[in-house]
Order: C-alpha cells, then structure tokens, then sequence
C-alpha cells in the first residue's frame, strides 16, 4: 500500500474520546498534497494512526449541516 501523505490545515473540533484516548474529529485535510477537504474520522493520541473515516467538499458539507439541522434529536 502506497504511503498516505496529510496535513491537518485546520482543526474544527472533537466530537468524542474513547477510554482509550482515540478522538473522533472534524478537521481540514490536505490529502496527498490536494485541495483541503472536510475530513471525519477517528485518530490515535498525536495522530500517529488514524481510523477509517470520510472527506467532503465545502458544499458537501453545507448540504449535511441543511439536512441535519432538520433533524429532531
């Protein structure tokens, strides 16, 4: 498998920790030197490992933030 190069460009937020110390975050991602995009997914302590997780466009997140603001909870 190919080396998988990032940069976290920006930090938006953690949504959960684990016992284990593993975060759940939103982040802005450069992937393999590309244009950043919004990345979810769970990270080890120091993000030296990473879980699996999705990335999506600006607008695609536009489109999640409309969608889950009509969501009752």
């Amino acid at each position: 498998m190919a080396d998988i190069k990032f940069e976290i460009k920006e930090t938006i937020g953690t949504i959960s920790e684990s016992a284990k110390g593993w975060t759940k975050e939103l982040n802005l991602i450069s992937w393999n030197g590309k244009v950043p995009k919004y990345d979810l997914r769970d990270w080890a302590p120091e993000h030296e490992k990473m879980g699996k997780g999705f990335t999506l466009t600006a607008e695609e997140l536009k489109k999640l933030r409309d969608l889950l603001n009509k969501v009752e909870l």
